[in-house]
């Protein structure tokens, strides 16, 4: 496996998506919490469990609000090819932007693991010795060979440090040359050349005007 899974952060974008159209089309009045007191209240203290099909989460969706979930989650959970899931963020009132630094969040998850999150540019992430630990199928540094276990020894003839290979990769934005890496895989060690320009990148939201959206009501306290 070349990465971590990807479906439950997914999976909650899209059902961040029903939750807006469900509060724009009932004027903010109802949410997907209405859905999941409808789905999830079997009954005071029942604690059995519940089978369910795809057509009851579309009846009890359609309860709370009419649409066309069937479609809706159909196009979004079983067909392939789909864009990004970003429509619950914009319609809830943000955009997605990129900045060199990363958000408070992931600069948090970074210092308490230990690691260096490159997904978005290089496309890998390195833990604190080096080793690459994921590779994104398809991202620079997997197209030339860095894949998980490679260890990283050196970037541009000097040894490997998480903020070395961070300038590298600044250093060579919009540029024409080459990171180049020397790496470890195996017992082999091998000069590796990516032929990246994009810089460092790492996703932001930001609220489009001033106004309270969708999304600061979808994250108010709830008193139950």
């Amino acid at each position: 496996m070349s990465r971590s899974e990807d479906y439950y952060s997914e999976g909650l974008m899209v059902w961040l998506e029903a939750d807006q159209i469900i509060r724009q089309g009932t004027n903010g009045r109802r949410g997907l919490d209405d859905f999941a007191r409808r789905f999830f209240g079997a009954g005071e203290g029942d604690l059995g469990q519940r089978t369910y099909s795809f057509d009851d989460v579309v009846a009890e969706l359609d309860a709370v609000y009419p649409y066309d979930w069937a479609a809706f989650l159909t196009t979004r959970l079983r067909e392939p090819a789909q864009p990004p899931p970003l429509a619950g963020v914009e319609l809830g009132g943000y955009r997605l932007v990129w900045k060199e630094e990363p958000n408070p969040y992931e600069k948090g998850r970074m210092a308490g693991g230990g690691y260096l999150n490159l997904q978005n540019s290089l496309g890998i992430n390195v833990d604190s010795k080096g080793e690459v630990t994921m590779s994104l199928w398809g991202s620079p540094a997997f197209d030339a060979g860095v894949v998980r276990g490679t260890q990283i020894v050196a970037v541009d003839g000097e040894a490997y440090s998480a903020d070395r290979l961070k300038r590298a990769i600044t250093a060579m934005k919009d540029g024409s040359g080459a990171i180049e890496l020397l790496v470890k895989r195996g017992d082999r060690y091998l000069e590796v050349p990516i032929g990246y320009h994009g810089g460092l990148r790492y996703p932001w939201i930001e609220r489009v005007g001033e106004r309270e959206t969708g999304l600061d009501r979808l994250l108010e306290p709830r008193t139950r």
